[in-house]
């Protein structure tokens, strides 16, 4: 094995073991090692009554061989009375081990889904998409294989090293070659399974990432079902599925034929595990040298131990869908952290409680660097309310993303209130699932007002007709389906009413509005004395504004001044 593959399986334990010391450690880590404990208790449990059973299935068969009812019987009885204890001891220890299963991936899931969400890591990522692939899946499904099989196989491990030491000792006091056949059995078949299926580990990791992919996209068009349907865009859609589905079938095939050919070697080895016992022991028994009782208690023994040994053989096909998953969620926890600690914008961004303004900003596209706005130096001041116009549609974009704090090409600097003070409505509305009242009120602030309250902001933007349609506040929906774009439209709106933050960012809001729509919207705005900045065009009405910031080509920009709906001066210009 090569330095870097050693490195590679070096960084991988070293993430597993930093996980289990931190789940260990964590505030449920206390449950974690109640249930551990309990399932060392009873792995040993289970490994004692096994090594009683072969001298019971010994005594048992000898019992049989030599016709002593009486021993039949008891031995009989005695061997019931075992098996019962290990059904007990087997369920129960099952038990444990699903229950800390779920325990730590509740645990790790938590963690990675507020890693996710926290500082919009979730936008961010989009830089690394390359190589982050269907982050959802990796945070739902790998989570949950990395937890299972972790735990899995460190039992497995434990249990093995466990079975090596109760069935060494009997193996050898019945035949120290049928021991050495063992061990020597044991390491050709790893050997073997290693070589004839390491390119399990490749595909199985193309295979995650396939299925995904043909997920999402069945989910695209569940999403999507009016607007494919409108467009007649069936085709293009179906191209691309059937194009998803032969990249998965053939990775599966592929996997399909590492499989066969590590079938071949692994039954053949499995079948021949009961038969070696025998071929070393009945000589034995043949010349009178041990109990016909040996050859059953030397096949239980040889079993146990060679299960013990043989692991790489009988588990390689999960171990290599294990290395996958675990190199999937390293994956995505790299670019968690490379997101989170990105060095710091070179736009400044400073929050303050009393306006908005722009110092000498400069906006670049990321991919070209090319300039997108020079040296914008503006203020809005509280209840302010400037128009966003021009040709530059790129550049109002930028600067809209810049004032969220989403734009990270440029210099300069950006005074604003927090983000609590400050809120952004995107062109397209969003409605978040749950109920209407959960979508109209700030997360954690559901029972802060009263549903008068509420229903009084409706029936201001004329659209208290939704309650009775969706059964009141508190029914859940899928809003992109009940309502119209313009209903949910006024419903964001009716989000940032009730919310009474200093300043607004609303992304063409006649896009999904009538005129007369949007003019009480902004009145209402500036009545509750919000300031609002619109990224409009030369078609919204200039009586609901102040100023007028027009975006031009290569980054020129320029500020004009409105009085009573006309364009008195331009102020600013450069």
């Amino acid at each position: 094995m090569s330095a870097e593959q050693n490195s590679h399986y070096g960084l991988i334990l070293k993430r597993i073991l930093g996980s289990v010391r931190d789940f260990a450690g964590s505030e449920v880590g206390w449950k974690a090692r109640v249930l551990f404990g309990s399932l060392i208790l009873l792995m040993l449990s289970i490994n004692g009554l096994n090594v009683v059973n072969s001298y019971v299935g010994r005594d048992f068969m000898t019992a049989i061989e030599n016709r002593y009812m009486g021993e039949f019987i008891w031995y009989g009885a005695i061997y019931l009375g075992v098996f019962a204890s290990l059904t007990v001891t087997g369920v129960v220890y099952r038990f444990c081990e699903e229950r800390l299963g779920l325990l730590w991936r509740e645990w790790l899931t938590q963690r990675l889904v507020n890693a996710y969400l926290d500082e919009r890591v979730y936008y961010r990522l989009d830089e690394y998409q390359q190589e982050v692939a269907n982050p959802d899946q990796r945070i739902a499904e790998d989570v949950r294989a990395f937890t299972v099989t972790t735990l899995s196989f460190t039992l497995m491990l434990l249990n093995g090293s466990f079975t090596v030491l109760a069935f060494s000792g009997v193996m050898w006091s019945i035949s120290p070659m049928l021991f050495g056949v063992a061990v020597a059995y044991a390491v050709i078949g790893s050997y073997l399974t290693v070589r004839l299926g390491r390119p399990l580990v490749r595909l199985n990791y193309d295979q995650l990432d396939r299925e995904a992919d043909f997920r999402s996209g069945l989910i695209h068009v569940r999403e999507n079902t009016e607007s494919i349907a409108l467009l007649h865009r069936e085709r293009r859609i179906q191209s691309r599925l059937l194009r998803q589905l032969e990249a998965l079938t053939t990775n599966f095939r592929r996997l399909i034929a590492v499989n066969r050919n590590l079938g071949f070697f692994t039954t053949w080895y499995n079948y021949l595990i009961p038969v070696i016992p025998a071929l070393v022991v009945a000589p034995l028994f043949i010349r009178g040298k041990v109990e016909f009782g040996v050859i059953t208690q030397s096949a239980i023994a040889f079993t146990y131990l060679l299960g013990a040994f043989s692991l790489i053989v009988t588990q390689f096909q999960s171990i290599s869908a294990y290395t996958a998953v675990i190199a999937r969620l390293r994956g995505l926890v790299q670019a968690i952290d490379q997101t989170r600690s990105r060095t710091a914008s070179p736009i400044e961004v400073c929050e303050m409680c009393d306006r908005i303004a722009y110092d000498k900003l400069t906006l670049r596209s990321p991919r070209d660097d090319r300039i997108l706005l020079d040296q914008l130096t503006l203020e809005i001041p509280a209840r302010g309310r400037l128009l966003i116009r021009g040709a530059n549609q790129t550049a109002k974009v930028a600067l809209f993303r810049a004032t969220a704090d989403l734009w990270d090409s440029g210099s300069g600097k950006i005074i604003r209130p927090g983000l609590e003070d400050t809120l952004f409505l995107p062109e397209r509305p969003y409605l978040p699932p749950g109920t209407l009242r959960e979508s109209l009120l700030r997360t954690g602030g559901e029972d802060s007002l009263a549903d008068e309250r509420i229903i009084a902001t409706l029936k201001a933007l004329n659209i208290e007709s939704i309650l009775g349609r969706v059964g009141g506040l508190g029914t859940e929906g899928d809003w992109d389906d009940i309502l119209s774009l313009g209903e949910q439209q006024l419903l964001a709106f009716t989000h940032l009413l009730l919310l009474e933050p200093r300043f607004v960012f609303l992304d063409r809001p006649g896009t999904a509005l009538e005129a007369d729509q949007l003019d009480r919207v902004l009145r209402m705005l500036h009545d509750n004395s919000i300031a609002y900045i619109t990224l409009g065009n030369s078609h919204d009405n200039l009586s609901f504004y102040d100023a007028i910031l027009e975006l031009e080509a290569e980054g020129r920009w320029s500020r004009k001044e409105i009085r009573n709906g006309v364009v008195i001066e331009e102020s600013a210009k450069r």
